[in-house]
């Protein structure tokens, strides 16, 4: 294995850490807590781009499932991915690697980073609405009320923090060397 992959590598662990701590930052709700697991997400996928960041979602999601109490409100196991709430947690995978894709497209600056993660935002909130609609058995009208309504104003503010503070530490990881990119854009 090579040096650059395994820095990268190193990062995803890191960043699938760092998703299960804001995972317990959380306000709760009835149905689906509002966490600091979609900033997370949102910051992995500007970090890292589709490749890694969908790599530690993966990580995160895989711990979760065999048990570990990573999931928001310290829950784990495939109960919870199965639950509810798990259409949000699949979602995040998906979200890391559209975002990363996005960015990858087009240029790692805070502009483009924002339209991402609110891409992303869209995405995790789409797939997890649709899990939480047939498990629960609600009309798409409760399952908008319940899965969606609540997140846009916070997820909004998390896109934007995830835009401008991971553009921020992409640039500083790779001018240390730490981050090795193909596509160096100014924020």
């Amino acid at each position: 294995m090579n040096h650059s992959r395994l820095k990268n590598l190193i990062l995803c662990a890191l960043f699938a850490a760092i998703t299960a701590i804001l995972a317990q930052v959380n306000i709760p709700l009835p149905v689906i807590p509002i966490s600091g697991q979609t900033l997370a997400v949102g910051l992995t996928a500007t970090i890292l781009g589709s490749r890694y960041g969908t790599l530690s979602m993966l990580v995160y999601a895989g711990l979760g499932a065999i048990g570990l109490p990573v999931f928001a409100e310290m829950n784990g196991g495939l109960g919870v991915i199965l639950g509810p709430s798990g259409g949000y947690i699949i979602g995040f995978i998906v979200t890391a690697f559209v975002t990363g894709f996005i960015l990858e497209r087009t240029a790692f600056n805070t502009p483009m980073a924002i339209v991402a993660n609110i891409v992303g935002m869209i995405v995790t909130l789409v797939i997890g609405t649709v899990q939480l609609k047939f498990v629960l058995d609600l009309s798409w009208a409760k399952a908008l009320a319940v899965g969606v309504y609540p997140f846009i104003v916070v997820g909004v503010i998390k896109a934007l923090i995830a835009s401008v503070v991971g553009i921020q530490v992409r640039q500083r990881l790779t001018k240390f060397g730490l981050l090795k990119t193909s596509k160096q854009t100014a924020a």
